[in-house]
């Protein structure tokens, strides 16, 4: 039985995404992953006891605790800049407007030419 296994650690930014990969010895944990990859280096903003992780795009509870298999992709995550729902609503109200202005267009076209029709 092998006594490594290897894992990714990734962390992206909007300018920058890293995924780095590494041998850890069976048994280390979500957290200990992050850690032993050096991750914090490259990006110094990251503070594992603060941040949130995950396991291909699933949300653990407990990094300290949760066992990486063979394979394991861990993901740190970064907080939100804006709510999700006030991002949705913001996006919708721009869509509304954008057909808004679109239905406008449509109407002056169709009187302008109505008009050169007469």
């Amino acid at each position: 039985m092998k006594d490594k296994i290897q894992v990714e650690v990734a962390y992206a930014t909007p300018a920058k995404q890293t995924i780095l990969c590494l041998h850890v010895a069976q048994g280390t944990t979500l957290f200990q992953a992050a850690e032993l990859s050096g991750i914090v280096n490259e990006f110094p903003e990251i503070v594992l006891e603060d941040v949130k992780m995950g396991l291909f795009g699933k949300a653990v509870r407990s990094p300290k605790e949760e066992v990486l298999r063979e394979m394991d992709r861990v993901e740190i995550y970064r907080a939100l800049t804006i709510d999700p729902m006030v991002a949705r609503a913001n996006r919708a109200a721009k869509a509304a407007e954008k057909a808004s202005a679109a239905k406008a267009a449509d109407k002056a076209a169709a009187k302008d030419a109505q008009k050169s029709a007469d």
